[in-house]
């Protein structure tokens, strides 16, 4: 198999399968919400953190594979994780799509690698992970 056949079937498993796909209903998460007009992706990210470290995260949304898929990943990826070291991962994010190379824990994004290859989706695999930011950003100011 290819790893572009392999990429594929993951962005696809998390597309079709999304991880943390919901939301909370105490109101004691960060929400961020954000959409890329070009294409109409929308997401609510909400994250619950706790001491400087992201307890929980879910977002809801609708849009292409690529986005949905990526805001799952980064779901699954940053719990657990300090604020730091998330915003750290937002920014290898972002390097990843300029074509760098990066390694991540959590291997799965490592399957929207291929994306930097195509500019106009970019901003679909970057929707969730700036929401992250904003949402970071938003939790630090309190």
């Amino acid at each position: 198999m290819q790893l572009d056949d392999l990429y594929r079937r993951v962005i696809m498993d998390h597309y079709k399968n999304p991880r943390n796909r919901g939301t909370f209903e105490d109101g004691e998460a960060v929400t961020v919400a954000l959409n890329n007009p070009s294409c109409g992706d929308r997401i609510t990210l909400q994250m619950k953190v706790e001491d400087g470290v992201v307890k929980d995260a879910k977002f809801q949304g609708e849009g292409c594979s690529i986005s949905l898929s990526s805001a799952s990943m980064m779901t699954d990826a940053v719990k657990g994780k300090s604020l730091t070291d998330a915003m750290n991962m937002a920014e290898n994010f972002s390097c990843m799509m300029k074509g760098e190379e990066v390694d991540f824990d959590y291997e799965d994004i490592e399957a929207l690698s291929g994306v930097n290859k195509f500019p106009a989706r970019i901003k679909c695999a970057t929707l969730a992970w700036n929401a992250m930011k904003k949402g970071i950003e938003k939790k630090n100011e309190e």
